[in-house]
């Protein structure tokens, strides 16, 4: 029986340089060599002047967002239904209420159309999650939160080297958030990044990433005291995790590069099938990343069938039927 497994995480061989000169240096927590060099090149390929933070997850750094914007309990915010859990429960662990918006049929990007209606006197924040590494219509999306006074926080868990309109996803709205977990295109195991691109929340997002307290104001010698000023929480990147993405990330194109040429293969060699199944859609505008190649297939029913035929095989999720099928189209062209 062939078995497909859900994920084989990316490595370059280089990274454990770096994390053997990482424990030379005997340095081992954040904010560190390593955590800088990680933020600078993050800089670098978003191409802002933005305030970048390395934390542990992506869920972290939308937790940290929520104290960052300073939500509180009853108010809202909004994102789409169509999302992972920890886009919706890093609020709602703080009282903030969440307000499900329909998805796109396209897409699966939340519906820019469908926003408006969705806003109270309580809502603080729109939350687009550009899934699959495939843009949400941001301009529209941050028309709106003008027009009603909202943040807006991009997650961009899926979407490192993803554009919208030549404009690298992150560096849109107020705040964005990047997953290195290890399904994502780059990783260091679990790890994520807090990109401030608004400067009016720069100086509070250094007091919530370190753990409420003035220590950066401190360490410029610009207070005399060391103390706790306001909310915060641990958020920082232990120096081994960034040792080990440093070269993923600098090798971000190359992987990128690559994943984009599966992709593509993937999809000259399924769009044939169209009758059955439905492949991805990617907007002219719009400049994805390869992170995920998506099937859906015509309703529940049929859908239930093929994962009893997918597990039959050992393959874990309908995702992974692709590759089988595209194993089986290839062989019987060679033929």
């Amino acid at each position: 029986m062939i078995k497909v497994p859900f994920n084989l995480p990316t490595t370059l061989g280089t990274e454990f340089k770096n994390i053997s000169h990482c424990l030379s240096n005997k340095q081992l927590s954040g904010n560190g060599y390593y955590s800088n060099l990680c933020s600078q090149e993050i800089k670098n390929i978003l191409g802002v002047d933005s305030r970048i933070f390395m934390t542990p997850s992506c869920t972290q750094s939308l937790e940290a967002s929520s104290l960052i914007l300073d939500l509180f309990a009853g108010d809202e915010v909004i994102m789409p239904s169509f999302t992972f859990v920890t886009t919706a429960t890093a609020f709602a662990i703080r009282g903030i209420k969440i307000k499900f918006v329909d998805i796109r049929h396209d897409t699966l990007n939340i519906d820019e159309d469908k926003i408006e209606s969705a806003i109270t006197e309580k809502t603080r924040a729109i939350i687009p999650v550009h899934y699959a590494g495939v843009s949400c219509e941001m301009d529209k999306i941050m028309k709106i939160a003008k027009k009603h006074n909202l943040h807006v926080i991009e997650d961009a868990a899926q979407a490192m080297m993803a554009f919208y309109n030549g404009r690298h996803l992150g560096s849109i709205g107020d705040i964005s958030t990047f997953s290195f977990h290890d399904t994502k295109n780059i990783h260091c195991g679990e790890g994520g990044s807090l990109v401030v691109n608004n400067s009016k929340f720069f100086n509070s997002s250094q007091i919530v990433t370190d753990k409420g307290t003035n220590r950066r104001e401190f360490l410029d010698g610009n207070c005399e005291k060391y103390s706790w000023v306001g909310l915060g929480s641990s958020y920082s990147m232990g120096e081994l995790m960034s040792a080990f993405l440093l070269d993923q990330l600098i090798n971000i194109k190359n992987i990128t590069d690559d994943r984009l040429a599966s992709w593509n293969r993937y999809f000259q060699n399924l769009e044939g099938m169209s009758d059955i199944l439905t492949l991805p859609e990617i907007p002219d505008h719009c400049e994805h990343n390869a992170h995920i190649f998506h099937i859906r297939l015509r309703d529940y029913e049929e859908r239930k069938r093929m994962m009893v035929v997918s597990s039959l095989h050992g393959i874990r999720s309908i995702g992974q039927f692709i590759l089988i099928l595209f194993c089986m189209i290839q062989g019987e062209r060679e033929k």
